[in-house]
């Protein structure tokens, strides 16, 4: 008999919160986010700033009139007379009854007039009017005897049943009188509550202009973000073989700012792509010629040593121009490098000289050296020379032998200028343009003379560009056509 193992359980491990994709929150919630927030405390401050202030002034007022009431006390104590004997008072029970019917009293204030017993609890005297709180000082025997008996002419006097502000005027003896004294008291409870009543008023109203803000931020936010979220939808939808999607532009804002520069972009990016495709269909064009003829000479070659070593020249002559169309591809792909040229102090006469030196080898043509520029110019020297030799060559595979090719150099306001100018068929002006492109020749001068594989007069290009100036064609006096290099101005 025999048995089989069950095969083990197999367990997936939990994801983790690394695995699991973040929630990202839009630009539009994070907007209100903040607005709430920001709006939320600044109303929440008013609020609370607001009740200060009231509560502040409630107690200036209170402070004022327990001033006042006690200044009217020892005032009246001091200069005023009894109306029944027409002297001044001996009697303190007397002095606060007389005083205390003269007075009137506010809603929340209680004038109250103490004498002392021996047992130390001091006897209500008068007391105008009831009050609306829950314990009135006049029926708060204990509030009366702290009162009474505290060293301090005013203060606050803290109970459960509510605050008392008070202030108080001791009465002097006259002979063996009891003491006896003046207290006006205020509740300030209904002050306070109608501060606090502002106070949740205000918490109220805030919170509906919160919400209100809030509704008309969501709005305004998304009419605002509207662009943005265009210009994701269609930067989500680009691909390198649709890259005519745009943003209509709306307004002239910060927003409609940025689609225009994404458009820009969009353009950029098209044509960057449009030329790398004509780019890479030109380049496996101009390659693929010299690879067919290598393979189909490579077939067909047969056991005879002529015949294999005019195949090896055939094979070798178009390798080597393989290899200058790969040199050539490379030295533009270097000319977006910051670095493609390190200018330096150079000598316009010099280096025209040493060009038309180079030149000379070039071809059996009439060469001269038209005018040198005696002067001092910031450039890479080895570049200029190879852009230079470049037009050379360019305008020997369009002169015949004997024909002329003037080189020389010239200084300006605007800068300086080397040119190369030949006799040859000159160049219609349809190619004008055409001919500064990668792997295009112009119609009239390109023909059976021209080996090249068109990419010659684009490095002239690079290289002045490099240096932060044009190439420009023009015509020659006489036939032909002229090559200028224009460059920043001379040193001083």
């Amino acid at each position: 008999m025999t048995t089989t193992a069950a095969p083990a359980p197999t367990t997936t491990a939990p994801a983790t919160t690394a695995d699991r994709p973040r929630r990202r929150i839009s630009a539009r919630v994070r907007i209100l986010l903040w607005l709430l927030l920001v709006m939320a405390v600044a109303l929440a401050s008013v609020a609370t700033t607001t009740r200060s202030i009231l509560l502040r002034d409630t107690d200036q007022r209170i402070n004022n009139l327990l001033a006042q009431e006690a200044g009217e006390f020892a005032h009246f104590e001091e200069a005023g007379v009894d109306p029944e004997t027409g002297r001044p008072f001996t009697d303190p029970a007397r002095l606060l009854r007389v005083f205390l019917e003269r007075q009137y009293a506010d809603l929340d204030e209680e004038l109250v007039g103490l004498v002392g017993r021996p047992g130390g609890t001091p006897a209500q005297i008068v007391q105008q009017r009831e009050i609306p709180v829950a314990l009135p000082l006049h029926r708060d025997t204990d509030a009366r005897r702290r009162i009474f008996a505290s060293p301090d002419s005013s203060g606050t006097l803290h109970r459960p049943s509510g605050d008392i502000r008070w202030a108080k005027v001791s009465v002097a003896r006259y002979g063996g009188e009891p003491e006896a004294a003046f207290v006006v008291a205020f509740h300030p409870g209904r002050e306070q509550d109608r501060a606090d009543e502002v106070f949740r008023v205000l918490l109220a109203i805030s919170g509906v202009a919160l919400l209100m803000t809030i509704g008309i931020a969501w709005v305004v936010a998304g009419r605002i973000l509207k662009p943005v979220r265009l210009v994701r939808t269609a930067a989500a939808q680009l691909t390198e073989q649709d890259l005519t999607r745009r943003i209509a532009v709306v307004g002239r804002d910060d927003v409609a700012a940025l689609a225009e520069t994404f458009n820009a972009m969009l353009d950029r990016l098209e044509r960057a792509f449009g030329a790398q495709r004509q780019f890479v269909d030109d380049a496996g064009h101009e390659l693929r010629t010299p690879i067919t003829i290598v393979r189909g000479h490579l077939e067909l070659m047969g056991d005879d040593p002529a015949e294999r070593e005019e195949t090896i020249r055939l094979v070798t002559d178009e390798l080597d121009r393989m290899s200058r169309i790969v040199e050539d591809l490379l030295l533009l792909a270097k000319a977006e490098r910051p670095d493609f040229v390190t200018p330096e102090p150079v000598q316009l006469a010099e280096l025209t000289a040493d060009v038309y030196v180079k030149a000379r080898t070039l071809g059996d043509r009439d060469w001269r050296l038209a005018e040198v520029a005696d002067a001092e110019a910031e450039l890479d020297a080895q570049r200029i020379t190879q852009a230079m030799v470049q037009l050379a060559q360019n305008a020997v595979q369009h002169t015949a032998p004997g024909q002329t090719i003037r080189i020389g150099s010239r200084a300006g306001a605007d800068g300086i200028e080397l040119y190369v100018a030949d006799s040859g068929s000159g160049v219609r002006p349809q190619d004008a343009e055409l001919i500064f492109e990668r792997f295009r020749r112009g119609t009239a001068r390109r023909g059976a003379r021209g080996s090249g594989a068109g990419l010659g007069l684009s490095i002239v290009k690079a290289i002045a560009e490099g240096h932060g100036g044009r190439v420009r064609l023009r015509p020659t006096e006489g036939g032909g056509a002229t090559f200028v290099l224009t460059l920043g101005g001379p040193r001083p």
